[in-house]
């Protein structure tokens, strides 16, 4: 296939897409923003033969729970893009916003799943929002934990899906209506036309648009309380959530309710909860308020444009405070975390072998970097979470390498000057006794930190030369003049017992 003209993505201030790929150390990095992080075995498939033939066969899960591609050519993107938008995996906007709005914990109900959907199509017609743009979307069934968001949505419900007595889901036949875990499944997926799952939620209309038109077109104007909310027009992984039958005649059934959260400088501002179609209208509003203001994040937004854009809405108390689920077997679901957010094109095939052989057909990826599966049975759940140890993913919460996060590192990032990711799995080793006292590592291969912003218990921060500078109780940018080799960093901690060893032994010299 003949080369196209590709238009890189730059480094900074543009998230990468099918489209426009980011230049990286290993070629060129292609990106896949699949809605609420949700694939079928065949979009697996079709994601790990695009790895395979116009790639270097290495995918990467990032924190949002979309999925990367490595090693694209100019020559062998065209192939990926076919392969990719064959199947419905395509970019949804090219005017620099996000690909993806939300982000959702693995076992998002059918009704938060909704939401999302909304939220998909209020962002799309925002122009202007900055790229990094995030919406975080909880319910019930389950929490993400501390996320960079710049809103929340919490969801809540009259809920169909049961909790077992430790909190987690328990979900009933992967076909059957009424499940707890209800994704939007895609092209290739077992759910035909009509199959969609009812939910027995009513989601209100939503107040007219200034000009008469609902503030939305399509997937809003279907929130009328007796019509089924309709996906974003062109998304095939979005078609059977056309059917959820999201419907107020219902019997027994609760309004849905948002409750919504605005990130300030100092944590989010909570709002008092709104019925579902006041509350997405107002996530509009404030998703306008950023896209015009020229702030990249809302928290950067001055106090007098944020007072604005708040006035008139009236405050609340936090939301609860939600369950995150670690790696393991919860019920019929399997949550596996891939070491380091790495995985290549025959892992995913496995993967997505797995879901059909003993689940319903498709996965979900995580913002814990890895994949959530639903299987038929509990015992088809263990078979799930056998083979994917065996395979070397993180089925144990007591994994040390859960306290360890990596970047690519060199060679694959042209930043890199350590291989961050190399390096990590012996430092995750070496680190194992202070992960069980609850310290974390950082091993980035350059001070940009890409792989964990915040701080860490010990960070290790490549330097072109190959050696790493060591930073305790700091982050990647953190200024440092204790430099050490790879090896003396593991020799060092050898002697370490506890946090004030740590600090002991990597004391920066005098």
């Amino acid at each position: 296939m003949s080369a196209v003209p590709v238009k890189p993505a730059p480094r900074r201030g543009w998230c990468p897409g099918l489209a426009r790929p980011m230049p990286t150390g290993d070629g060129m990095l292609v990106r896949l923003h699949p809605v609420a992080g949700r694939l079928s075995a065949a979009q697996a498939r079709a994601a790990a033969r695009a790895a395979r033939e116009g790639g270097n066969g290495l995918l990467d899960v990032t924190a949002r729970g979309n999925l990367q591609i490595r090693g694209v050519t100019a020559e062998s993107h065209a192939h990926v893009v076919a392969i990719l938008g064959e199947a419905g995996l395509g970019d949804v906007r090219h005017d620099g916003g996000p690909q993806r709005l939300t982000l959702s914990a693995p076992f998002a109900g059918a009704a938060c799943l909704a939401v999302v959907a909304a939220l998909e199509a209020i962002g799309r017609e925002v122009p202007g929002l900055p790229a990094k743009t995030l919406v975080a979307v909880e319910d019930e069934a389950g929490g993400l934990g501390p996320v960079e968001a710049d809103l929340w949505v919490r969801v809540t419900t009259t809920p169909h899906g049961r909790c077992l007595p430790d909190g987690t889901p328990d979900f009933p036949s992967p076909r059957g209506r009424g499940e707890a875990f209800a994704p939007f499944w895609g092209e290739g997926s077992a759910k035909r036309e009509g199959e969609g799952v009812s939910t027995d939620v009513a989601l209100p209309a939503p107040p007219p648009h200034p000009r008469g038109e609902p503030a939305v077109r399509g997937s809003l104007r279907s929130l009328n309380g007796n019509t089924a909310l309709s996906p974003p027009a062109g998304r095939g992984d979005m078609r059977s959530a056309q059917r959820s039958n999201l419907r107020a005649d219902a019997p027994g059934t609760r309004a849905t309710v948002l409750q919504l959260a605005v990130a300030t400088p100092d944590g989010p501002t909570w709002l008092a909860p709104l019925p579902a179609s006041t509350g997405l209208a107002t996530v509009r509003t404030l998703l306008l308020g950023l896209a015009t203001s020229g702030a990249r994040r809302m928290r950067a937004l001055p106090v007098p444009q944020r007072d604005a854009l708040l006035s008139g809405l009236a405050p609340g108390e936090p939301a609860p405070a939600t369950t995150t689920h670690p790696p393991g077997r919860h019920a019929r679901a399997l949550l596996a975390e891939l070491p380091f957010g790495r995985c290549d094109a025959a892992l995913l095939d496995r993967l997505a072998g797995w879901s059909e052989s003993h689940g319903d057909g498709h996965l979900a990826l995580t913002p814990s970097r890895g994949v959530a599966l639903i299987a038929r049975d509990e015992a088809a759940a263990e078979a799930q979470r056998g083979a994917a140890g065996a395979a070397g993913l993180i089925v144990d919460p007591a994994d040390p390498r859960r306290a360890v996060a990596a970047c690519p590192g060199a060679p694959a990032c042209a930043s890199g000057g350590t291989p961050a990711q190399g390096d990590a799995p012996r430092l995750a080793a070496a680190f194992a006794h202070l992960a069980r006292l609850g310290a974390t590592a950082h091993v980035s291969g350059c001070p940009k930190g890409c792989a964990h912003p915040g701080p860490a218990t010990l960070t290790l921060v490549g330097r072109p030369d190959g050696r790493y500078g060591v930073v305790p109780e700091g982050h990647a940018g953190t200024e440092t003049d204790l430099t050490l080799t790879f090896d003396a960093v593991l020799e060092r901690l050898e002697s370490v017992r506890d946090h004030s060893g740590l600090r002991d032994a990597f004391r920066e010299p005098a």
